[in-house]
């Protein structure tokens, strides 16, 4: 190789090495060095507070309860009395947490959100299998709001690592569970609602050596049917005649993506006329990463995707190649309609010290791009989210990350990955003050309103752009559902993109304002009732988010 060719060979590993760095968007910024219990499960709330919660059975936590209160659990498997937090509520304002009470075990367990705002968390193991809880936030600055166990077992089968999803009828439906090939509806409304219904897809997707149908991958189809993925494989479910309606391919290649082949999923953002639907899976682990990983052997992550118009009269699944390969990963819908892919591992599964090699950058995928160039890399994190690590969305455009527990009680030491207290939040890329300029800051309904919204109906949401001028054919407005976040699944995650009926420059003041005219989404099918956060994209560009309650 000649001294010229080996200088052209350098420059350009130099100029890849600048592109990639100059391409690595967004920021990380630790909020808290410990939060004192690990974020295994989380909620934003309306009242833009998070309830985070771990399980009662680790042993004491780093975070005591308040006024002498303690936990007496004589079924309880770790500490019978126990005066320390295992919940708390994290308020994004003010940076700041204070602890709950939780009585019976919420490990691996699910919730939703009703309509009224409150979060009903259902299920989890030993004394806590059957129960429901509730946590209504409080209305004021005064916090004395706190975890409400409902007094008997309302569940009708025992719930670890099943599904819940919001209906339009403002019930949820769970679904699964741990040796669970049944699902139940919460509240029950009627005597026969009581029961269990049986469920032969669950059946048939039960691995006998790994399982990997846990908490399946469940959302609401525009035409009220649940699409329901478990495995490799997926069906649209009428949950009103227990029927399944559609069986879909099985997925290319045939690997696991559901627990513990840990992938993630989400339903991409609904469009105008809201008559199709597309569902994104990925991540995961081949076929038999959970038993080689119990032998000490980590096979390496799935590196891919699939992508399935689910309305489709013939369904295929399109396979898309990620940038990293990763399993346990969390994908959240970002403001904008992009999807970010953050936590999680390179090799190995879900489990007990089972995954390896962990996977630091986040990567967005923008769906509305042409394929094979949809991934962008963004910037590393400096902390490990492994096993029981979460990722949730919050008004302002941050993503909040916590988590990560690979071992049985809380350890931190002696072990390749620590039980992970701190708290941090991730700037995607719209964030950067670049695009000032161009960021839409809604002016009304006021951020603190909670504006309540009906089905069907025009609304008027006013905006300002540092810049002065705002390009109305790169307007839009979305809507979204925030979701309950546990091992790599956002339960309920939904968006809607409104698009602009009028976009009108009000006369007067210093600062030009616009006002943007949208139709809220015309039935409970397409979002089922309750809050959603309301954010106006310019250029791509989010503002921050309002409540909205769509009743």
């Amino acid at each position: 190789m000649t001294t010229k060719t080996t200088s052209l060979l350098l420059l350009h590993v130099i100029l890849l090495a600048t592109a990639e760095a100059a391409a690595a968007g967004g920021h990380w910024k630790v909020l808290q060095q410990s939060i004192g219990i690990v974020a295994m499960h989380m909620q934003l709330l309306h009242t833009d507070t998070v309830v985070i919660f771990d399980r009662t059975d680790f042993g004491l936590s780093n975070l005591s309860l308040p006024d002498g209160l303690c936990r007496h659990d004589a079924a309880e498997m770790a500490v019978k009395t126990d005066c320390t937090a295992h919940s708390l509520e994290y308020d994004v304002s003010s940076n700041t947490f204070r602890p709950l009470f939780l009585q019976t075990n919420v490990w691996c367990s699910s919730a939703s959100v009703a309509s009224d705002g409150t979060l009903i968390q259902t299920g989890g193991f030993n004394d806590g299998e059957k129960k429901v809880r509730t946590f209504s936030p409080c209305p004021t600055t005064a916090a004395t709001c706190d975890w409400l166990e409902l007094p008997s077992d309302t569940l009708s089968a025992r719930r670890w690592y099943s599904t819940n999803h919001l209906l339009p009828d403002g019930r949820q439906i769970i679904i699964g569970g741990r040796r669970q090939f049944n699902y139940e509806f919460f509240p029950k409304t009627h005597t026969r609602a009581k029961n269990a219904y049986s469920l032969p897809f669950l059946v048939q997707t039960n691995d006998p050596h790994e399982e990997n149908n846990l908490y399946p991958f469940v959302f609401l189809n525009v035409d009220s049917t649940l699409f329901i993925f478990a495995n490799n494989r997926a069906i649209l479910f009428d949950f009103t005649k227990n029927a399944v309606v559609r069986t879909f391919p099985t997925v290319p290649h045939g690997d696991p993506r559901c627990y513990p082949s840990t992938g993630s999923a989400v339903l991409l953002p609904l469009r105008n006329p809201y008559s199709e639907a597309e569902v994104l899976v990925c991540g995961g682990a081949p076929r038999g990463s959970y038993n080689e990983a119990k032998k000490g052997n980590f096979l390496g992550a799935l590196n891919t995707c699939a992508r399935i118009k689910i309305t489709d009269p013939d369904p295929k699944w399109v396979i898309e190649t990620m940038p990293k390969a990763r399993v346990m990963g969390d994908m959240i819908l970002l403001p904008n309609g992009n999807v970010l892919i953050i936590n999680g591992a390179g090799s190995g599964s879900a489990g007990w010290e089972f995954a390896r090699d962990p996977v630091l950058n986040p990567v967005v995928y923008n769906p509305d791009k042409s394929t094979g160039s949809r991934f962008e890399i963004l910037v590393e994190s400096n902390t490990p989210r492994m096993y029981h690590s979460t990722a949730i969305l919050l008004r302002d455009g941050r993503v909040l990350v916590a988590g990560s527990n690979p071992h049985i009680g809380y350890n931190f030491s002696n072990v390749m990955f620590p039980t992970e207290l701190s708290v941090e939040a991730f700037y995607p890329p719209y964030l950067e003050s670049g695009y000032d300029d161009v960021r839409p800051r809604i002016v009304f309904p006021e951020s603190e309103a909670r504006t309540k919204v009906t089905y069907g109906e025009k609304v008027k949401v006013r905006v300002q752009v540092a810049g002065g001028s705002l390009v109305r054919s790169l307007v839009r407005v979305t809507v979204s559902a925030p979701p309950f976040n546990t091992h790599s699944f956002s339960m309920n995650q939904r968006m809607l993109v409104l698009e602009p009926i009028n976009v009108t420059n009000i006369v007067g003041g210093p600062t030009p304002t616009y006002e943007i005219e949208v139709t809220t989404p015309g039935s409970p099918v397409l979002a089922p009732p309750g809050y959603y956060l309301l954010f106006v994209v310019h250029q791509e560009i989010p503002s921050q988010g309002i409540w909205i309650q769509i009743l």
